[in-house]
Order: structure tokens, then C-alpha cells, then sequence
């Protein structure tokens, strides 16, 4: 089973290699928030901004697990286990195949993200990096 920090179970790619060529987490949040501002209602919000908010979100508490106590640092984990559910979900409504969502090698329905999908989205974040670079 994967740690919510680390992947040591499974082939997704570590923090380290998932986020090394991301934008600033100061940018991820402006991208994220101008989706919203653009989208009111949420409806029609895109994968990408669900996989670059569960991303986002995880590089938060990442940062916060480092740097603060295990309590201070636990609502932010939290909110970013919610998010990288709610990408999983994302992807698994819509199927392997053509028509799917998810890119990485190991689907979002495997059980190599129980109990978190922290892992997942750093799968997912990796492969999305190299599509768009």
C-alpha cells in the first residue's frame, strides 16, 4: 500500500520527479483560481484543472508535511487526499481506452492508490508534464 507521502509500492513517479518541472506553486494557484473565476457555476471545469488542483494541492501539503508538525500540517493533507480522490474519480467515470482520461501507466482503479491517490496524481501530473512540454 502507498504511503499518501511517498510511492515506495508502486512505479508512479516520486515527488520530486513529478514536480521537478512544474510551474511555481504561486502560478499552479493563479491558473486555478482564473479557471474558477471563468467557470462560476463549476460546470464544464476541465481534467486539467482537477489533475493541476489535486497537483497544486499536494505540493501544499507536501510542503507544510516538511515544514510544520504532523497536526498543523494535517488539514492540508487532508484537502489534498480529497483532491487527488476526486481526480481518481474523474478518471474512473470516464473509462479506460480512446476515450479515457488518465495517461499514466497504472489506472486510477487499481488498488496500488488505496488508501491515497496522493500517488496517483503524481502519476497522472508526470505524464500530463511531458504531453504539454
Amino acid at each position: 500500500m502507498p504511503h499518501p507521502h511517498h510511492n515506495t509500492d508502486s512505479n508512479a513517479p516520486g515527488t520530486i520527479t513529478a514536480y521537478e518541472d512544474a510551474p511555481t506553486i504561486l502560478a499552479e494557484m493563479r491558473w486555478v483560481i482564473d479557471q474558477v473565476a471563468a467557470s462560476p457555476s463549476g460546470s464544464g471545469l476541465s481534467r486539467e484543472f482537477w489533475l493541476r488542483k489535486a497537483a497544486l494541492l499536494d505540493r501544499i501539503a507536501l510542503r507544510e508535511s516538511a515544514e510544520c508538525t504532523p497536526a498543523d500540517a494535517a488539514e492540508s493533507n487532508t484537502t489534498a487526499a480529497k483532491a487527488a480522490h476526486r481526480l481518481a474519480q474523474y478518471d474512473r467515470q470516464r473509462g479506460g481506452g480512446p476515450l479515457g482520461t488518465a495517461n499514466g501507466p497504472i489506472p486510477p482503479d487499481s488498488p496500488l492508490w488505496h488508501p491515497s491517490y496522493r500517488p496517483y496524481v503524481r502519476q497522472e501530473y508526470a505524464a500530463w508534464l511531458r504531453m504539454t512540454c
